[in-house]
């Protein structure tokens, strides 16, 4: 397993290629070579069929009539390893075409493909201003640049030659193609990361060396759920040994923002006689710009280090498993791409009561909320905004009533901003339809929307 970790991301060498070739000409399989290489399976196959080698043709067979006959690939060949190295036959007369691998021939080809991909397209003066010439000339006669393209050899590839529009290097401009004028400019969107600086010793590799000098068993995963692009955020903490997970809104994905909410959390857990530290005193999440600011999240409100924070390599969701597996009961009840915007924290707390209330099989029937209250207290979990459904409401009930509430709220805000209603009519009818609805404190939180401000 280490020399497989170690060879990982590392292109075959000429040596490895030369202990293939005898490994092959033993009859071993794809999966004993790669144990003995260092490599997957997959890249060991891939290599033998990339670089197949055919000796000379196969003697042609004719019909007793004279006409040639059809063309026969040996059995052994359409199976691995797809050569005929190991085969008993090969150095006998054999009807079949044969097909080796050569361990020098495919270094070569490997080494070749290397360096062609590595040289670019070779383009001097003259030839770019003949290129400019035959481009400007057709886009006189109005073709398009497709057309120009393939109907001469220019050298460079069809994005190449936008790039050197936009860039002013052809005499032609925008004006003169017939609808790069109509094209708007595509935005581009990065997402905000973690610095590599800020995770220097708290690493994915880290963590894990972390857990096991510690003796670490569980700890808390981090994440953040994104309804609609620029909109509130949902900041959630999963604690690992019960699934049990609440979270906390947020007006946008800043590291900024992260931090004055992580900051708040302390404060009111603080007041209730809890220390951050010593409900979470490991976390473990992905590199979002949001979590940036370590120090929000590892230092108490006085400065000192209270928690440790690690992350995980990048795009490797699948290193904090047990909060992206709780996110799809969260997503039962507010789907993917629905926004945010007209959530409160009594929605998001309102929320994770009914996902903590679910019982799971892996304890035997109790939910997470139960599980999370019994080691922490009733206390711990109602300052983190989750109380246990005491009424018996599904996940499919207060789905149904709250998009029903977000459906009558959502126009009536859009009216009020707008000016097309007055406050106290938007007020009054929200009530009229919101006073059967299942919990009054989303008619509450409704209802301070559509408050203006003063």
């Amino acid at each position: 397993m280490s020399d497989l970790q170690s060879n990982k991301n590392k292109h075959l060498t000429s040596d490895n290629r030369q202990e293939i070739m005898e490994c092959l000409d033993k009859g071993m399989t794809f999966k004993a070579i790669a144990k003995r290489v260092g490599k997957d399976p997959t890249t060991i196959s891939k290599e033998v069929k990339r670089h197949l080698t055919i000796p000379k043709p196969a003697p042609k067979v004719t019909r007793h009539d004279g006409r040639p006959a059809e063309e026969r690939r040996c059995p052994s060949l359409l199976k691995a390893p797809f050569v005929c190295n190991s085969c008993e036959k090969r150095r006998v007369h054999c009807p079949f075409q044969k097909q080796l691998y050569i361990a020098k021939s495919a270094h070569i080809e490997y080494e070749t493909l290397l360096h062609e991909a590595r040289e670019g397209i070779p383009l001097n003066k003259d030839d770019f201003w003949n290129a400019d010439a035959v481009i400007a000339e057709g886009i006189k006669k109005g073709q398009h640049l497709y057309h120009i393209m393939e109907s001469n050899d220019v050298g460079f590839s069809k994005s190449s030659a936008y790039r050197h529009l936009h860039r002013g290097y052809l005499s032609a401009s925008k004006l003169d193609f017939p609808r790069v004028v109509k094209f708007k400019p595509r935005k581009q969107y990065r997402a905000d990361s973690v610095p590599k600086a800020v995770k220097v010793g708290r690493s994915y590799d880290d963590f894990l060396s972390f857990i096991e000098m510690n003796a670490i068993t569980s700890w808390v995963e981090m994440d953040t759920v994104i309804g609609t692009p620029g909109g509130k955020v949902i900041m959630t903490f999963d604690f690992t040994f019960c699934n049990f997970m609440f979270g906390l809104l947020m007006d946008n994905k800043t590291a900024a923002e992260a931090a004055l909410r992580i900051r708040a959390l302390k404060v009111a857990l603080n007041e209730g006689g809890i220390l951050f530290g010593n409900l979470i005193p490991l976390i473990l999440t992905d590199n979002g710009g949001e979590f940036s600011n370590v120090s929000a999240f590892t230092d108490d409100l006085e400065g000192v280090s209270e928690t440790n924070l690690f992350f995980c390599d990048p795009y490797c969701s699948s290193q904090k498993p047990k909060v992206e597996k709780n996110h799809t009961l969260f997503r039962d009840i507010v789907p993917k791409g629905e926004s945010f915007d007209c959530f409160t924290q009594n929605t998001v707390n309102l929320i994770f009561s009914h996902v903590n209330s679910v019982k799971r099989k892996i304890f035997n029937g109790k939910s997470p909320c139960e599980m999370f209250s019994f080691i922490y207290g009733d206390k711990t979990t109602k300052l983190l905004g989750v109380e246990a459904s005491q009424r018996g409401y599904s996940i499919s009930t207060s789905l149904k009533e709250f998009k029903k509430l977000q459906s009558i709220y959502l126009p009536l805000y859009a009216f009020y901003q707008r000016g097309v209603i007055f406050y106290e009519q938007s007020l009054s009818c929200l009530y009229i339809q919101t006073q059967q609805a299942f919990d009054i404190s989303l008619y509450h939180s409704c209802r301070d929307r559509l408050v203006p401000s003063r």
